[in-house]
């Protein structure tokens, strides 16, 4: 079998992208067709080798636990019993950690377990909300569908990621030339100047003066500047790893201007499509707010959340109970009304979940948008500055002449 990379849309004309085993194109378009996907373009591809120490201790991706959730479908309703379709799977092209876990649900399906409770014990390997799904599947005897939806939502999610990353990655590439050319000014073209400028009589300004013992002062202890920021990364990375900075930390993006638009859009657009799964596969309101909330990726927002869970335990409607942590946006909370009194929750959430993505893109432009110029404008502001340092000295010599 030849592995492809390939695109699809669906009849709505979203589109889809993954991997995918088969024998030939044809085959890719005819699987795909299956699960109401059309094919727009494919190209096979060579796995390289995993690095035989990520793949084996790290977690699963969001990617490939779509492309095993849609293969496995296929296989499902083909009519291929679920201990052969695992037994299939596990041989497929996927990293040795999750080729692992699948000999071992495997086995455990084999010696009678339910699919989901030998998933259940790979909790590194598939998150709740997917166990969930699939014991969903198991119940109502729709596991193929199941199992596509999660491909559906899992393929949306790391789109949504994608996006993100890309998104902030030159704000981040310009800050770190910004402190790229700082130091090298510092610890290298300051005191060039300093040296050719030292035979000449003349009076240092202020600024030139600072700047030299700063340089001096980065120069003759930089081992111990540098430690100091290692460990202060070090001491910030522990603290955002403890339960409560964790919390702190995730509270403190929610709260944030414009990086919080960024964090609501996406908690909404996961909410939106993971909650919809679970009511539309029958689960109960509360035990589907229980289940859902490992996805939001916010410690904070999943604390809140959790006490909204308990109110609607309690008796609180749904809505009541969000709206009063004030986690989502005011769109989701009247879509949360509607959905509550025409009992089509699920619909509802299900077609929000797009809106709010774009939402998130427009998000990321107007942060971008503020970023870039901002940036742009410390990294003028500190190149301007020493050089006004640097040449000042200089300026004062030709005005002697």
């Amino acid at each position: 079998m030849k592995k492809y990379k390939y695109k699809a849309v669906n009849l709505h004309g979203k589109k889809f992208q993954g991997s995918f085993l088969a024998e030939s194109e044809e085959e890719l378009r005819e699987q795909l067709a299956k699960q109401g996907l059309y094919l727009t373009s494919a190209r096979a591809v060579t796995d390289k080798s995993p690095n035989p120490f990520f793949s084996l201790t790290g977690k699963v991706s969001v990617r490939e636990l779509s492309a095993f959730a849609r293969q496995f479908s296929i296989m499902i309703s083909s009519g291929s019993s679920i201990v052969d379709s695992l037994s299939i799977l596990k041989g497929q092209a996927y990293t040795g950690f999750l080729k692992k876990v699948l000999e071992q649900v495997h086995e455990s399906v084999k010696a009678g377990q339910l699919l989901s409770e030998a998933m259940a014990k790979h909790k590194r390997a598939f998150p709740n909300f997917f166990v969930s799904m699939v014991k969903i599947g198991e119940l109502s005897g729709q596991l193929d569908t199941v199992l596509i939806s999660i491909a559906d939502y899992f393929e949306s999610d790391a789109k949504l990621r994608a996006r993100t990353k890309s998104a902030l990655m030159y704000p981040a590439f310009l800050i770190v030339m910004a402190i790229a050319l700082i130091v090298l000014m510092v610890a290298l073209i300051i005191p060039t100047f300093r040296d050719a400028l030292s035979s000449l009589d003349v009076e240092m300004p202020p600024l030139t003066l600072a700047l030299y013992n700063i340089s001096d002062a980065f120069r003759a202890n930089w081992m111990y500047i540098v430690l100091i920021l290692a460990a202060v990364i070090a001491l910030f990375l522990l603290f955002i790893r403890s339960r409560g900075g964790r919390i702190a930390w995730d509270h403190l993006k929610f709260v944030t201007p414009y990086v919080r638009d960024v964090i609501r859009g996406n908690i909404s657009a996961r909410f939106c499509s993971a909650f919809s799964l679970l009511v539309a596969g029958g689960m109960d309101i509360a035990d589907a707010m229980d289940e859902v909330v490992i996805v939001l990726g916010n410690k904070y927002v999943e604390r809140q959340f959790r006490r909204a869970a308990s109110d609607v335990r309690q008796g609180m409607t749904l809505t009541l109970a969000i709206q009063s942590y004030n986690l989502f946006p005011p769109m989701l909370i009247q879509m949360l009304s509607v959905g509550e009194k025409t009992a089509r929750i699920d619909e509802v959430l299900g077609r929000s979940s797009s809106f709010f993505e774009s939402q998130v893109e427009r998000s990321l432009t107007n942060l971008t948008g503020i970023l870039q110029p901002i940036i742009l404008l410390v990294i003028g502001a500190c190149v301007g500055l020493l050089f006004y340092a640097v040449y000042a000295p200089l300026l004062q010599v030709m005005n002697t002449l």
